[in-house]
This record gives structure tokens, sequence and C-alpha cells, in this order.
């Protein structure tokens, strides 16, 4: 019998797991340690990542990134909890891009020309 009370809470925490993850909310601003800024919202049809290019910071302070300030640059698809796929434009140009939401106030953003030029930053809720 106190086999079964001890198991019953661990099987609940593990079950919980899963469920806690799929509360995080991407919704909000987010900066990067550039200064570089994004509005996140979810739309569509409510799973779907909107991102707005806010303010641009640091070496991609260009003509071509500030043309793209208070413009949805993100595009991104739900693919599993807290995680999207779609494209973010950069520089003039649109890239394939993987956005996750690691924690409550951390936002991860990969973005791929080519498939093999690749980079991520790392966004923090303001």
């Amino acid at each position: 019998m106190l086999r079964y009370a001890l198991a019953l809470p661990i099987a609940l925490a593990f079950f919980a797991l899963p469920a806690a993850a799929q509360n995080v909310n991407p919704n909000g601003a987010w900066v990067d340690t550039y200064g570089t800024s994004f509005e996140f919202s979810l739309c569509g049809d409510g799973t779907d990542l909107c991102g707005v290019l806010k303010d641009i910071q640091g070496k991609s302070r260009t003509p071509d990134n500030l043309a793209l300030v208070n413009k949805q640059v993100v595009s991104a698809t739900q693919v599993a909890a807290n995680e999207w796929k779609g494209t973010v434009v950069y520089d003039g140009a649109k890239a394939a891009a993987t956005v996750k939401q690691v924690s409550p106030d951390t936002i991860k953003i990969t973005g791929c020309r080519a498939g093999i030029f690749c980079q991520t930053l790392t966004f923090n809720r303001v």
C-alpha cells in the first residue's frame, strides 16, 4: 500500500509537466541582448505566431532592416507546444525560422538561409 501511495504523487507530477509546458504564452514585448525588440502575439486561429519588429539595434540597424520597424516580420505555424515554424524577414529577404519559447520569459529564434547559414537569437520578455 505504501508503494502505491508514493507512486501516485510521482505519476501525477509526471503527467502535469506537459500541461504546464503548454501554458506558456508568447504574447508581449521581447528584447535581445543588442536591444532589438519584437511584439509577439498568437494570431490566425490562435495558435499561429506573429511578430512585429518594434526596434532594431546593433549591427543589424541597417536601412533595409529599419524599413521593417513596426511591420510584421515573423509569421509561423505551431508545430508543437511552444514551438512554431515559418519565416522571418531580415535584410530585405525571407529566411526559414523556428521559434521556441523555452521558458515563460525566453524565446529563441533560429533563422536559416539556404538551409546552411543559420543564426539563433535569444529574446527575453520585457
